[in-house]
C-alpha cells in the first residue's frame, strides 16, 4: 500500500496539471520548464536536507534510520502469528513458575539462548532484545522482588526508553521534512538571483528563467508533504508496533504477579493487542492446549 501511495502522488500531480492546463500544455511545461530546472533544484534541496540530517543526528541514529525504511514494505513489526508465539511463551513461563516455583526458571533465565523452554517459541527466541527484556525481569522476580507495583513501574520506565529509541528515525525524518520547504525557497531565491543577473534578456527568456526558479519552491513543498513527511509517519507507526511487543509482555507479567492464573494473565496480554494482530480467544486457547507441559 505504501508504494501504491507513492505512485499516486506522481499520478495525481501530473494528472492534476493536465486537467488544469490541458494535456499538450502540461506536457510542454513538464518537458521545457520543470524537467530542465529540476536536477539542479533537487540537488540544492535534497542535498542540503540530507546534509542537515547528518549534522543533526549521531551516527547510530543515521544507521538506525536507514534500517527503518523497511517500514515502507512492512508497516507492522509483528504479525498475529508472532503474537501467538509470544503469548504461548508467556503461558509456558507462567505455568512453570506456578507449578514448580520461580527457581525452576533459573536455568532458562540465565542462559536463554540454550533454554529448551524458549526454543519452543522460535520467533521470540530469535528476538534478542525482547528475550533480554523478559529475562531481566524474571530474574528480579526470582530473586524475591515480586511486588507487582515495583515491577510495573520499572517496566514502564524501560518501555519509555525503548519507545524513545524506536521513535528516533521517524522524528529525524520528520524534522528533515519540516525543513525541506524552506530549502525549496532557498533554491527559488538562487534562481531569482540568476534571473536578475540576466535582466537585460527579452521577456520570453526571463519568463522561462523565473519559471525555472519557481520549480524550487514547487519541489520543496512537493517532496516534503508528498514523500518525506509520509515516510516519517510510516516510521513512527512502525515504532509503535515495536513498542507494543514489550507492552504485551508487561501486561502479562504484572497480571500474573497480581495473582492471575497463567491463562488469565495471558488473556490480559491478548486484550492489549490491536485487532489486526490480535488472535481470538478460541485461536489462542487451541494453541495453549497443544503446548507440552513445561519442565
Amino acid at each position: 500500500m505504501k508504494f501504491i501511495g507513492i505512485a499516486l502522488v506522481f499520478v495525481c500531480t501530473v494528472g492534476g496539471l493536465m486537467m488544469a492546463a490541458g494535456v499538450d500544455k502540461a506536457i510542454g511545461l513538464i518537458l521545457h520548464a520543470i524537467l530542465p530546472a529540476a536536477p539542479g533544484e533537487f540537488v540544492i534541496i535534497f542535498g542540503c536536507a540530507v546534509a542537515a540530517f547528518l549534522i543533526a543526528n549521531p551516527p547510530e541514529v543515521v544507521k538506525y534510520t536507514m534500517k527503518y525504511f523497511k517500514a515502507l514494505k512492512q508497516p507492522s513489526a509483528y504479525s498475529k502469528e508472532d503474537y501467538v508465539d509470544l503469548l504461548s511463551m508467556l503461558f509456558s513461563v507462567f505455568k512453570l513458575a506456578r507449578t514448580k516455583g520461580w527457581l525452576a526458571m533459573e536455568q532458562h533465565i540465565e542462559k536463554p539462548e540454550e533454554s529448551t523452554l524458549f526454543q519452543q517459541f522460535p520467533i521470540f527466541h530469535h528476538n534478542h532484545h525482547a528475550t533480554t527484556f523478559l529475562c531481566d525481569y524474571l530474574r528480579i522476580i526470582s530473586l524475591g522482588n515480586d511486588n507487582p507495583h515495583h515491577i510495573e513501574a520499572l517496566m514502564d520506565e524501560e518501555i519509555e526508553v525503548i519507545a524513545h529509541h524506536e521513535g528516533h528515525p521517524g522524528h529525524a525524518v520528520q524534522t528533515m521534512a519540516d525543513g525541506i520547504p524552506a530549502l525549496g525557497i532557498v533554491a527559488a531565491v538562487l534562481g531569482v538571483i540568476k534571473t536578475m543577473a540576466s535582466i537585460s534578456e527579452p521577456p520570453e527568456v526571463l519568463g522561462k528563467m523565473i519559471g525555472g526558479a519557481l520549480v524550487g519552491t514547487f519541489l520543496g513543498v512537493w517532496l516534503a508533504y508528498g514523500f518525506v513527511a509520509p515516510i516519517a509517519g510510516a516510521m513512527t507507526s512502525r515504532a509503535a508496533t515495536e513498542v507494543m511487543y514489550y507492552r504485551v509482555m508487561k501486561a502479562g507479567v504484572v497480571a500474573f504477579l497480581n495473582g492471575a492464573a497463567p491463562q488469565v494473565a495471558v488473556e490480559f496480554s491478548r486484550k492489549l493487542l490491536p485487532h489486526e494482530v490480535q488472535p481470538t480467544f478460541a485461536e489462542l486457547e487451541e494453541k495453549l492446549n497443544s503446548l507440552p507441559a513445561p519442565g
